[in-house]
């Protein structure tokens, strides 16, 4: 036995070799670490259990050269709570899928949906490994993992790109709940090199899957890092925010932020000139406890704000328009940051706030081109879908279609409020005067002072009063009471029949 014992012990301390020393050595060239390191630095110490170490390629002749098939699978927990943990190696093969591969990450999986313990998935690699995909028996039973396709929210799915990612781990990225890429890596369906070959086209890895290009074109990705380290503090706490499974409230944190507390500064952040611009972060930063706002998609769709953050210690999601940018007027990418963050929050019993200041959408060939109605609809489809509590504040003013958009009355919402400041119209006042009263103006003698009693009489019909005299909105409120009012319609619409959604989003896509 004491020889077998040996055996055992020699055989997985050269698995934890991975690639070996010399790939190591380059791995840490890059200013990266290798699979085993991040996942110590991701868990809490000594909890980390590893399924699958003896694991190798099925492919003779490969075996040596293949520890663990590239692919590091297990149990631990971060902050106190279990989870389970993939993680692809470079120093293996490139960090390729071969069967073996495939088969435990499928494995690990099914396991965390079965136990409800989230999943973190730390990525790098080069896709489907050669000869392993190969023939038409090779490629048969490695196409589309069903178990991803099919993962319906059941528990968060958090992921990075630390490395280089074509096929697997661009696939599980894209179709996570969040995705952190590290600057100075590339993600994409295939490789520069692949590309070339394939379609002659030349492109540095920068210009192909580059940070910036899904930071600010794609929205593939929602946060981004300086590197390791920075990328599983991110990962670790968009995980803060999570519950653990769908079936559980997310985690409340007492904060020792006064939910009564006043918020004088709200009156001087925001303008009552309503063309006036500011930025909206500075708002949600006054409302939320101890001003800590964790923004989703930063540098994409920058006319919205998507981000979650607490409310006397519970969790929310906050959808507000962002002034700073074509004064808040949602385009297409907006629309769908809207509607996927609307998906995450009702799929992990996350209630939503929206603070409206937005004077409609963006209209033009461009919007048009890009399927703009549809966007449109689809986001109006999600918000009514929902059945999370959601809570609407508006701020400054909300005009047409988007008024709807932002959760206005008959959209779902438990409570609609304004500002007494707040504009709510089909349009705003001077594109309203033009089209209704535009004869009206051109006969009149004094053309200016005909336009300023028009915008007197628009202004009135525009102010929350005639809504809320019909009970159309619930209540007109001092915005320095906007706290006070949230956390205190927050405790009541998560009450026992609210805290949990029906989780009608779940098996929508991830992305839009």
């Amino acid at each position: 036995m004491d020889e077998l014992i040996k055996e055992l012990e020699c055989r997985k301390e050269k698995a934890k070799l991975m690639g070996g020393e010399e790939k190591i050595a380059i791995q840490h060239s890059l200013g990266r670490y290798t699979a085993r390191e991040r996942i110590d630095k991701l868990v809490d110490p000594g909890t980390f259990m590893e399924f699958g170490i003896l694991n190798h390629s099925e492919v003779p002749g490969l075996e040596e050269k293949s520890a663990c098939d590239g692919i590091i699978c297990g149990i631990g927990k971060v902050d106190g709570r279990p989870v389970v943990i993939e993680a692809m190696d470079k120093t293996v093969l490139a960090g390729t899928e071969g069967a073996v591969h495939i088969r435990k990450s499928k494995a690990m999986h099914e396991y965390a949906v079965k136990r409800g313990f989230p999943i973190f998935s730390l990525g790098e690699g080069g896709g489907l490994r050669m000869p392993d995909g190969m023939g038409s028996d090779g490629i048969s039973d490695k196409l589309m993992p069903m178990h991803m396709l099919l993962h319906g929210r059941k528990v968060p799915l958090i992921s990075s790109i630390m490395g280089d990612s074509f096929g697997g781990p661009t696939w599980c990225a894209v179709s996570s709940d969040f995705v952190v890429q590290v600057k100075g890596t590339c993600m994409a369906v295939a490789g520069p090199r692949m590309l070339e070959i394939a379609t002659g086209e030349k492109i540095t890895e920068e210009e192909l899957g580059g940070w910036k290009v899904h930071a600010e074109i794609t929205g593939q990705v929602d946060a981004f890092a300086d590197n390791d380290d920075h990328c599983l503090k991110i990962m670790k706490e968009f995980f803060s925010y999570m519950p653990s499974n769908a079936s559980e409230e997310p985690p409340f944190k007492a904060t020792g932020d006064d939910p009564y507390r006043r918020v004088d500064e709200v009156v001087k952040i925001v303008p009552t000139q309503r063309n006036m611009a500011y930025d909206m972060k500075q708002l949600i930063k006054a409302l939320v406890d101890n001003g800590i706002f964790f923004e989703i998609k930063p540098f994409f769709g920058n006319a919205l704000i998507a981000g979650l953050a607490r409310l006397n210690g519970r969790v929310v999601g906050i959808i507000a328009n962002q002034p700073m940018f074509y004064g808040g007027a949602a385009g297409p990418d907006e629309c769908d940051k809207a509607t996927e963050f609307i998906c995450l929050c009702d799929s992990y019993n996350i209630p939503i706030v929206f603070l409206h200041d937005i004077p409609g959408f963006r209209i033009g060939s461009y919007a048009e081109q890009r399927r703009m109605p549809t966007k449109i609809m689809v986001w109006n489809q999600a918000l009514a879908w929902s059945t999370v509590p959601k809570i609407s504040v508006v701020v400054r003013k909300s005009i047409g279609a988007a008024y709807s958009n932002m959760c206005g009355p008959g959209m779902g919402a438990d409570f609609v409020v304004a500002w007494p400041a707040a504009e709510i119209n089909f349009t705003g006042p001077e594109v309203g005067i033009n089209v209704v009263y535009g004869r009206q103006l051109a006969k009149a003698t004094n053309p200016s002072e005909e336009r300023k009693k028009l915008l007197q009489l628009w202004d009135f019909d525009s102010s929350p009063y005639k809504a809320a005299a019909k009970h159309l909105i619930d209540d007109v409120i001092d915005p320095r009471d906007t706290r006070k009012f949230l956390c205190q319609t927050l405790e009541y619409a998560c009450m026992k029949n609210g805290s949990l959604s029906q989780r009608l989003l779940a098996n929508w896509p991830t992305g839009y």
